[in-house]
């Protein structure tokens, strides 16, 4: 038990991140996983129209992912800037687009600093204009791209994990790990791997098991902002918050706060849902 420990301890110690590099210009697994996360959500896709013969084409999927992919990437970075790191990007504007720091010298970087939040939202806006472009419902296919999402975010909680970034807080069980960005010699909660599992495997099999369900019709979007506003809000509670801001407001951090405005919407979709129908009734 002792050497098992041991092993699943330092396990963020035997992972290098980098598939290869030239000088300082490097190529990540972080993003191959963006690669493998698309690629999972435009399979089920696929897999849904062929299975379920659902009135979706082929190109519409393709369509969708590569509109979607823009969104996703412009607003997560957006969503970086605006939520976590507002300050340090008003005097280095630059970088926000750029792969390259230029403050204590010139160096390839990548673009580092994502948001989940940040990619939601385009994600929510992309989706919405293509449905209007294409005279789709929204909510209608809403319910068809919803329950391949969480699978695809397993996949960016994975490379999370393969840069040792985004760590826990401090524990004394044995389940945690050494993180050799923390800085220190004290093991941490893998929140990585619990939101990988939570808000991705768990989710996408709960998702997956409603999608059929007449009673949720036009409500998979909401479905999903609440369980997984709910789920991040917990594994919250054993992930460090970003250095630079800490806690935000009490105790909570800026993903708590974002995800209890999720919820929060999820909630107010589902009440204007049923409003709509009860006058359809009357």
């Amino acid at each position: 038990m002792e050497s098992f420990q041991s092993w699943w301890q330092t396990i963020p110690y035997r992972i290098d991140p980098t598939i290869f590099s030239v000088g300082s210009f490097q190529i990540k697994y972080y993003g191959l996983m963006y690669i493998l996360a698309f690629s999972s959500v435009y399979l089920i896709l696929g897999h849904r129209i062929k299975k379920e013969k659902l009135s979706y084409t082929k190109d519409i999927v393709e369509n969708y992912i590569f509109i979607i992919i823009i969104f996703v990437l412009i607003g997560g970075r957006l969503g970086y800037v605006l939520f976590y790191n507002l300050n340090y990007f008003i005097q280095n504007p630059l970088e926000i687009f750029l792969p390259f720091r230029f403050k204590g010298g010139f160096k390839f970087t990548g673009i580092a600093g994502m948001s989940y939040h940040g990619a939601t939202i385009s994600a929510f806006i992309g989706t919405y204009y293509f449905t209007k472009k294409n005279k789709l419902n929204f909510f209608e296919f809403s319910d068809f791209v919803i329950p391949a999402v969480p699978l695809g975010y397993t996949f960016g909680r994975l490379g999370n994990f393969i840069n040792g970034e985004l760590y826990g807080r401090i524990t004394d069980s044995w389940i945690g790990m050494y993180f050799p960005m923390a800085g220190d010699d004290t093991l941490r909660h893998p929140s990585q791997l619990y939101e990988a599992f939570f808000e991705g495997i768990f989710l996408f099999f709960v998702l997956w098991f409603l999608r059929k369900k007449e009673i949720v019709k036009g409500k998979l979007l909401a479905l999903y902002l609440i369980f997984y506003g709910l789920i991040r809000f917990l594994i919250e509670f054993v992930r460090e918050p970003d250095e630079q801001l800490g806690f935000v407001l009490f105790s909570f951090s800026m993903g708590q706060i974002l995800c209890f405005i999720m919820v929060i919407s999820g909630i107010v979709q589902i009440m204007i849902n049923n409003l709509d129908k009860r006058k359809q009734i009357f």
